[in-house]
């Protein structure tokens, strides 16, 4: 483990928040001389990329959007730990956390777009695929989840959060033994999954009225119908 606290607490996390920072959906359509802000819903995910510059474009967005959350995850996991089998001890498992929040805060607040961004669902979700394996069984579980329910009701919005919250009672059944030693990341999860749902305050309004988009929803509806969908990311 490192035992720098400087570098532990405030280096590593820093250096996610830039990679988390980094506005692949702006960059992206601006190689298609496009400013994806004033297309579309004007949000910077990959759903608004698929719609504005093309699917292929927003799978790469998507992907790519993962990656942030990834990459810092698991090299955090490598440099934080002593030992591959052992349960992180309080101390590790904040500093694990400090990286990931690093990475998603990035995402949604990135200094690239004045502290503007995304909803933080694809980044993340490579976050709690980079925390293994505590996160990461319960992350593919709440996956799946999104995948079913986008497909019954093809209400992006609505999985995002119904995953989202999936992720919590997950996470529990999977640690169910360790989690008095596992707080720092139950705690985290709750954090996420809540910090998801309220990125979605305005979808989930447009729920309750009846007036949220769906999936392959025909073009030409009203603007709350065409910004309805984003949310991806």
């Amino acid at each position: 483990m490192i035992e720098n606290p400087w570098l532990l607490y405030a280096a590593l996390p820093a250096a996610a928040y830039a990679i988390g920072s980094t506005p692949f959906g702006v960059i992206i359509a601006r190689v298609h001389n496009t400013d994806l802000r004033s297309k579309g819903s004007g949000n910077v995910g990959a759903t608004n990329v698929g719609r504005v510059i093309g699917r292929n474009w927003g799978f790469l967005c998507f992907f790519l959007d993962v990656g942030k959350g990834l990459g810092p995850a698991l090299a955090a996991g490598l440099l934080v730990r002593t030992h591959p089998g052992a349960i992180p001890t309080s101390a590790q498992q904040v500093a694990l956390l400090m990286v990931a929040f690093g990475a998603i805060a990035g995402h949604v607040f990135s200094f690239y777009l004045r502290f503007r961004g995304g909803k933080g669902v694809a980044t993340s979700l490579g976050v709690v695929l980079g925390i293994w394996p505590y996160f990461t069984w319960p992350g593919l579980c709440a996956f799946a989840v999104w995948i079913a329910v986008t497909l019954a009701s093809r209400y992006i919005s609505l999985a995002s959060i119904v995953a989202a919250a999936a992720f919590v009672v997950f996470f529990a059944a999977f640690n169910a033994g360790n989690l008095s030693r596992l707080w720092p990341l139950g705690a985290f999860a709750a954090a996420m999954a809540a910090l998801i749902v309220v990125r979605h305050r305005t979808n989930i309004a447009r729920l309750l009225a009846g007036t949220e988009s769906r999936i392959g929803a025909k073009r030409g509806k009203p603007e709350t119908d065409t910004k309805a969908q984003d949310v991806s990311n």
